[in-house]
């Protein structure tokens, strides 16, 4: 499961209010080969269901995930920074053994 913090909730609402997306979307967090550490997080709005994907909501906010990327991200938050250090979503996985620099790629 993924659990949302509530700077993540708060983000969320808002770029789907923007969006004008309505109920049936939801965020779909994936992970994905590439970057300086050899995995990728993905983060986008969806409103499709996949064969073997995997729903949670928490706080608010309902998450899904295929299969594979439930593997790597079992346990891990979504945060959500404004500050001087950067500003965008933020994971933070107890899975990575080893994140990059920026906190975009990881590997396991």
């Amino acid at each position: 499961m993924v659990t949302v913090t509530e700077k993540a909730k708060e983000r969320i609402a808002d770029i789907m209010k923007a969006e004008q997306y309505d109920e049936n979307y939801f965020v779909r967090v994936a992970v994905v080969s590439g970057g300086c550490s050899g995995l990728s997080y993905d983060l986008k709005f969806d409103n499709e269901e996949r064969k073997g994907d995997q729903f949670f909501e928490d706080n608010g906010v309902k998450i899904c995930l295929d299969i594979k990327s439930y593997l790597y991200l079992a346990g891990t938050e979504l945060d959500y920074s404004d500050g001087l250090g950067g500003k965008g979503f933020e994971f933070h996985n107890p899975n990575a053994s080893r994140t990059c620099a920026c906190g975009e790629s990881f590997s396991v």
